[in-house]
Order: C-alpha cells, then structure tokens, then sequence
C-alpha cells in the first residue's frame, strides 16, 4: 500500500476527510519551503503537493502564477524540489509528497531520472497536469513499478471515456477541478459538484480529492461532505503573500489548523 492510500485508509477509519495543501517550491524564498512544509503538517495537512515552478502553468490563475515567477526568480528548478523533499524526509517519514507541476521540466530531465529521484528523496507521487491521461500509460507504469502515484485531474467537461480512463491509469487519488477555470477563481457549487463524484465515482474507485475554488472553512466544510478530500492551495499563496517571508510559517500554520478546524467540527 503507498503512504497516499494509506493515509486515506486511516482517516477513513477516523471519519475524517483527507486536508491536502499546495505551495510552490521556492516560494516566498528558497529557505522558507522546508519550514512551510512543516507548518502546513502542524496546522494539520494531511498530504502535501509541492509545486514544481514552471514560466507556463496553464492551470493556475494569477495567485499561484506569482508564485512561480517568484520562485523562478530565486533561482529554483526542479533540482531543488527534489532536494527540499529530501531536507523535509529527513524530520517526517510519514506525510505523503505529491510533486505537481508540468511535464516540461519532467521531459527535460527525463521521465527515468524524475521517477529514480522521486524515489531516492522520498516523493510518494507526482500531479502533471499537462499528461493527458490517454497518452502517457507507459509513463504511469513506470511510476506504478517505483511505487509512485500518478494523480490526474478531473473536471467538469471531463467525458465519460476520460473518466475511464482516469480510473485505468491514475493511482493515490483523484483530483476533480471543481470550476471551469484556473486556480483561485469563482464560488464551487456544492451540489454540482456532489453530482459529478457520483458520476466519477462509477469508475474511479480512488478517493476523489476537490480543488479549486475553497477559500475558508465554511466552503472545505462542504465539500468534505461529498468528497474524499479537500485540496487548498491559492488562498494559502496569499496567506504567505499577505504576511511577507518572516511571516510565513506562522500565518500558513494559523491559515491551515483553522481549516482543519472546520473539517473536524
């Protein structure tokens, strides 16, 4: 059993609902990823994606996109990401790392190196959001032989035969975009979104995590009703934003037990 699913088997046992929580490597600075890594832990995450900094996410909106340019503009690639992973396994053995970024600096390294370092630093997965489903199954095998979860996303334009073939290649969890935009945008509708992980559910019998669009407690309360996890991560970037790089630490643990808070009350 990989530590994502059984992190997911122990809360499941506890009725609770899994706390999955994004930040950017390298961002605010490039010492600040570690201690951060560590506070979204104490404030009571239970998985962590760490963002890979890339010029092009196509996914995020402008919270995180200036998250990325900041963490460019210290000088962080993936080489580092790889190395704060290992800095953080060195403290906590236990908490799963989902790498997630794009395939560009994947491709640019080379899928055998990603995966071999993954491993050797003590990753447990990867989110690449611009790996189609359909066209990367040897890539997803290889992971599955290194004992990595290959997460993919889902959204609501997702069809039916994506949703299969999520179900057929994907591992850890699933990860349902609840808005037809990028990170940081617009209100989720609840019960649509409960309506759509009935449909998902059909086939993907991964948990089935939700992002995009939870801001506050109120919001991941709601969801944690109809989903497996809740996933924060733009209202975290702008936790570190508001509060400066001396302020981080503290602001994103604060930011992050509030929400466990509310999933637990």
């Amino acid at each position: 059993m990989s530590k994502i699913a059984a992190t997911f088997s122990a809360l499941k046992a506890q009725n609770k609902t899994a706390l999955v929580t994004f930040i950017t490597a390298g961002d605010p600075g490039k010492a600040s990823t570690v201690p951060l890594m560590h506070a979204l832990v104490a404030g009571g995450a239970d998985i962590i994606e760490l963002g890979v900094p890339f010029s092009d996410p196509m996914a995020e909106g402008p919270v995180i996109q200036r998250a990325c340019e900041r963490a460019l503009a210290n000088g962080v690639g993936i080489k580092d990401v790889f190395a704060y992973v290992a800095e953080f396994r060195e403290t906590n053995q236990t908490t799963p790392v989902v790498l997630m970024g794009y395939a560009n600096p994947i491709e640019r390294i080379g899928s055998k190196t990603f995966i071999e370092q993954s491993v050797a630093v003590g990753a447990d997965g990867a989110i690449v959001v611009d790996y189609p489903p359909e066209e990367c199954e040897e890539f997803a095998a290889a992971m599955r032989a290194a004992e990595l979860d290959l997460i993919f996303l889902l959204a609501p334009t997702s069809t039916e035969e994506r949703i299969a073939q999520v179900a057929k290649v994907g591992g850890g969890f699933s990860y349902y975009v609840s808005l037809k935009g990028v990170t940081g945008a617009g209100n989720i509708d609840v019960a649509d979104v409960a309506s759509r992980l009935t449909a998902i559910r059909k086939h993907v019998k991964l948990p089935v995590g939700v992002g995009f669009g939870i801001r506050d407690g109120a919001t991941a309360r709601a969801v944690a009703e109809v989903a497996d996890a809740v996933v924060i991560g733009s209202r975290i970037i702008q936790e570190i934003e508001s509060a400066g790089e001396a302020g981080a630490v503290a602001a994103v643990q604060a930011f992050v037990a509030g929400i466990r808070s509310a999933l637990d009350a």
